[in-house]
């Protein structure tokens, strides 16, 4: 809704519906994930997509501000293209950035194994949106399930084609987090998973 898509969640109103789940809320979750797993760390880099403005300054703003109420300093990053990924990695340690939270972003999710490769070059523990991205080899994922989304809008396209408007399906949002912890990538990392990090996980990949 604050990106004014749709009028509300309940009643989405003209020729758009279909699934959200919790991200961009997320950040201030992920930043304290990672932190747990490096608690040594002070200085961390936020990914974001400045092409989509709205949903960057609010990631930008709420990660920002959990991370002073804790003593932690944010360097935002800013990437829209390969190029700026390879460009963001390459800076990382000019500004001693120790650890990486990802934004929530279509382009980032595009990238997934670009991604999870270039942390793992530059040795940067990161934390990711979907469990794709710890699949590819990124260290971990906080987020929803995003094939349950997928089904869910097919579920919809099914409904919409058979003649029901937009306008009167709900916008369905999924409020369900899960952890996905790569183990392998914290080994290559030099990183000890501590054991309450670990209990809490969905799921460890080996």
């Amino acid at each position: 809704m604050a990106l004014g898509y749709v009028a509300s969640l309940s009643q989405p109103g003209g020729n758009l519906t279909g699934v959200t789940t919790l991200n961009v809320e997320l950040g201030p979750k992920r930043l304290e994930v990672m932190h747990e797993l490096v608690p040594t760390t002070t200085v961390f880099g936020l990914l974001v997509n400045p092409t989509f403005f709205v949903q960057s300054e609010i990631l930008s703003r709420d990660v920002q501000a959990a991370a002073r109420s804790v003593g932690l300093e944010i360097v935002v990053l800013r990437a829209s293209t390969e190029r700026d990924l390879d460009a963001v990695f390459a800076n990382l340690s000019q500004q001693r950035v120790g650890a990486l939270v990802v934004g929530a972003d279509a382009f980032f999710n595009s990238r997934s194994e670009q991604l999870a490769a270039l942390a793992l070059r530059y040795a940067v523990p990161s934390i990711y949106q979907y469990r794709p991205f710890a699949a590819a080899g990124g260290l971990m994922s906080y987020g929803g399930n995003i094939a349950e989304s997928y089904r869910q809008v097919g579920v919809y396209v099914g409904r919409i084609l058979k003649g029901e408007k937009p306008a009167d399906l709900p916008v369905q949002q999924f409020t369900k987090v899960e952890l996905i912890l790569n183990l392998k990538t914290a080994r290559a990392l030099g990183l000890t998973v501590p054991l309450t990090l670990l209990g809490r996980a969905d799921e460890v990949i080996e």
